[in-house]
């Protein structure tokens, strides 16, 4: 079943594909492993997500369209900042030359180094936080993917308040999203520990063992 944050994920990976018909059979198939792959990957499920996005990227990569490819790297690296993996994005780095400045910008501010001059070239879900950040702008994000994406840039860039830990987790729990889940719930383990909070570390702890199956 599609939903509105899988529409929202595929901004970056299949902008360059119109809508007119009949659509080449590597659209539907890059569109459909990119799906699979955001799903399987929020679940946990690292070997089914890595054959989808595998597939996805083949697919793309048979146009000889480099910006194509970047755009499903980035979706990948979305993937991974929403759940506070903060790698470089190397995937695109190395296709970066022969992306758009749009996909430029945005790979910026995953990676917490977005200019000011970029800001208006970044989907509109994230200018908002680009701008002033916090609590405030993450929930004004409609789309529950781009909303942890988001928090991942807050995380990244020092400026991830104990609300922005809780809209991401909570979040992250709506869905039914397990892997960004418990990341989230543990950095606020962490932080409640830190601070001797021993009532929340407890809560936090009974979360996160039924979230993990352990409970």
């Amino acid at each position: 079943m599609r939903r509105a944050w899988l529409a929202a994920a595929l901004m970056f990976a299949l902008a360059a594909c119109g809508s007119r018909p009949p659509a080449p059979d590597w659209q539907m198939n890059a569109h459909d492993s990119l799906g699979r792959y955001l799903a399987d990957f929020m679940a946990g499920d690292d070997p089914a997500a890595a054959a989808e996005f595998a597939r996805a990227r083949s697919d793309l990569a048979s146009t000889g369209q480099p910006a194509l490819v970047a755009r499903a790297e980035l979706t990948r690296c979305a993937a991974l900042l929403a759940n506070l993996v903060l790698d470089p994005c190397d995937g695109f780095e190395r296709l970066r030359e022969d992306a758009g400045p749009a996909e430029r910008a945005y790979a910026d501010y995953l990676g917490g180094r977005l200019a000011p001059a970029e800001v208006d070239l970044l989907p509109a879900q994230h200018r908002v936080v680009a701008r002033s950040g916090g609590a405030g702008a993450l929930r004004s994000i409609a789309d529950p993917l781009s909303r942890l994406v988001a928090a991942g840039v807050l995380f990244r860039t020092g400026r991830a308040s104990p609300e922005v830990l809780t809209i991401a987790a909570d979040t992250a729990s709506a869905q039914g999203w397990r892997r960004p889940l418990l990341t989230w719930l543990g950095v606020q383990l962490r932080r409640a520990e830190a601070a001797g909070a021993s009532q929340q570390v407890q809560r936090l702890r009974r979360r996160i063992a039924l979230a993990s199956g352990e409970r």
